[in-house]
Protein backbone atom coordinates (compact mmCIF):
# COMPACT_ATOMS: atom_id res chain seq x y z
CA UNK A 1 0.00 0.00 0.00
CA UNK A 2 1.47 3.64 -0.85
CA UNK A 3 1.61 6.29 1.63
CA UNK A 4 -1.41 9.06 1.05
CA UNK A 5 -2.78 12.19 2.89
CA UNK A 6 -5.96 12.78 2.10
CA UNK A 7 -7.83 16.00 3.34
CA UNK A 8 -11.14 16.88 3.39
CA UNK A 9 -13.67 19.32 5.19
CA UNK A 10 -15.78 18.33 8.03
CA UNK A 11 -17.91 21.17 10.03
CA UNK A 12 -14.82 22.79 11.48
CA UNK A 13 -13.01 20.64 11.28
CA UNK A 14 -9.77 20.11 9.05
CA UNK A 15 -9.93 16.04 8.87
CA UNK A 16 -6.22 14.35 7.86
CA UNK A 17 -6.97 10.83 6.28
CA UNK A 18 -3.18 9.22 6.41
CA UNK A 19 -3.03 5.79 4.66
CA UNK A 20 0.25 3.56 4.49
CA UNK A 21 3.43 3.66 6.91
CA UNK A 22 4.00 6.95 8.64
CA UNK A 23 8.41 6.22 8.91
CA UNK A 24 10.94 8.12 8.45
CA UNK A 25 10.42 8.53 4.50
CA UNK A 26 6.62 10.00 4.04
CA UNK A 27 6.58 11.17 7.83
CA UNK A 28 7.56 14.76 6.66
CA UNK A 29 4.48 14.50 3.91
CA UNK A 30 2.31 14.45 7.10
CA UNK A 31 4.39 17.07 8.65
CA UNK A 32 3.84 19.56 5.99
CA UNK A 33 0.12 18.95 5.64
CA UNK A 34 -0.37 19.49 9.11
CA UNK A 35 1.40 22.62 8.39
CA UNK A 36 -0.52 23.68 5.26
CA UNK A 37 -3.73 23.41 7.14
CA UNK A 38 -2.63 25.34 10.02
CA UNK A 39 -1.00 28.28 7.39
CA UNK A 40 -4.43 27.95 6.16
CA UNK A 41 -6.61 29.38 9.51
CA UNK A 42 -7.68 25.74 10.63
CA UNK A 43 -6.79 25.56 13.88
CA UNK A 44 -9.44 22.17 14.54
CA UNK A 45 -7.64 19.30 13.20
CA UNK A 46 -8.20 15.12 13.21
CA UNK A 47 -5.93 12.68 11.78
CA UNK A 48 -7.64 9.87 10.86
CA UNK A 49 -4.97 6.95 10.69
CA UNK A 50 -7.06 4.16 10.64
CA UNK A 51 -5.19 3.12 7.70
CA UNK A 52 -1.90 3.46 9.05
CA UNK A 53 -0.41 0.14 9.43
CA UNK A 54 3.04 0.98 10.43
CA UNK A 55 4.54 3.91 12.50
CA UNK A 56 8.17 4.57 13.57
CA UNK A 57 9.40 6.55 16.04
CA UNK A 58 9.74 9.65 13.11
CA UNK A 59 5.54 9.31 12.30
CA UNK A 60 5.13 9.62 16.73
CA UNK A 61 7.72 12.53 16.40
CA UNK A 62 5.59 14.26 13.80
CA UNK A 63 1.68 13.38 15.83
CA UNK A 64 4.00 14.99 19.21
CA UNK A 65 5.17 18.16 16.75
CA UNK A 66 1.16 18.41 15.11
CA UNK A 67 0.25 18.20 18.74
CA UNK A 68 2.47 21.75 19.78
CA UNK A 69 2.06 23.16 16.82
CA UNK A 70 -1.83 23.28 17.29
CA UNK A 71 -1.54 24.24 20.75
CA UNK A 72 0.66 27.09 20.16
CA UNK A 73 -2.54 28.28 18.08
CA UNK A 74 -4.98 27.46 20.97
CA UNK A 75 -6.41 24.48 18.41
CA UNK A 76 -7.75 21.29 18.83
CA UNK A 77 -5.86 17.98 17.73
CA UNK A 78 -8.01 14.59 17.72
CA UNK A 79 -6.27 11.28 16.47
CA UNK A 80 -8.67 8.54 14.95
CA UNK A 81 -7.32 5.16 15.84
CA UNK A 82 -10.24 2.36 15.95
CA UNK A 83 -10.35 -0.67 17.93
CA UNK A 84 -10.03 -3.42 15.53
CA UNK A 85 -10.59 -6.52 17.65
CA UNK A 86 -7.08 -6.86 18.91
CA UNK A 87 -6.39 -6.82 22.18
CA UNK A 88 -4.22 -3.45 21.83
CA UNK A 89 -6.02 -1.70 18.92
CA UNK A 90 -4.46 -0.24 15.89
CA UNK A 91 -0.32 -0.29 15.68
CA UNK A 92 0.11 3.38 15.80
CA UNK A 93 -2.19 2.75 19.02
CA UNK A 94 0.18 0.15 20.17
CA UNK A 95 3.56 2.06 19.15
CA UNK A 96 2.22 5.73 20.88
CA UNK A 97 1.55 3.56 24.48
CA UNK A 98 5.02 1.68 24.05
CA UNK A 99 6.61 5.00 24.07
CA UNK A 100 4.48 6.58 27.18
CA UNK A 101 2.52 9.24 24.86
CA UNK A 102 -0.37 8.29 23.98
CA UNK A 103 -1.84 10.26 27.17
CA UNK A 104 -0.82 13.62 25.26
CA UNK A 105 -3.59 13.06 22.47
CA UNK A 106 -7.56 13.14 22.15
CA UNK A 107 -8.52 10.16 20.79
CA UNK A 108 -11.00 8.45 19.34
CA UNK A 109 -12.48 5.42 18.03
CA UNK A 110 -13.98 6.68 14.44
CA UNK A 111 -14.66 10.28 12.79
CA UNK A 112 -17.88 11.01 14.21
CA UNK A 113 -17.01 11.39 17.43
CA UNK A 114 -13.87 12.89 16.85
CA UNK A 115 -15.64 15.75 15.26
CA UNK A 116 -18.71 15.70 17.78
CA UNK A 117 -17.71 18.06 21.20
CA UNK A 118 -19.98 16.46 22.99
CA UNK A 119 -18.31 12.69 22.83
CA UNK A 120 -15.38 12.23 25.43
CA UNK A 121 -11.80 10.98 24.22
CA UNK A 122 -11.44 6.56 24.68
CA UNK A 123 -9.28 6.96 27.92
CA UNK A 124 -5.71 5.90 28.20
Amino acid sequence: MAFNVTGVEEGEWAVLRVSGELDLMTSPVLRQRVHDVVAEGSHSLVVDLSDVFFCDSSGVGVLIAARRLIRSCQGRLRLILPDRGAEDGSHVNRVLGALGVRRLFDVHPDLDSATTDEAGPLSA
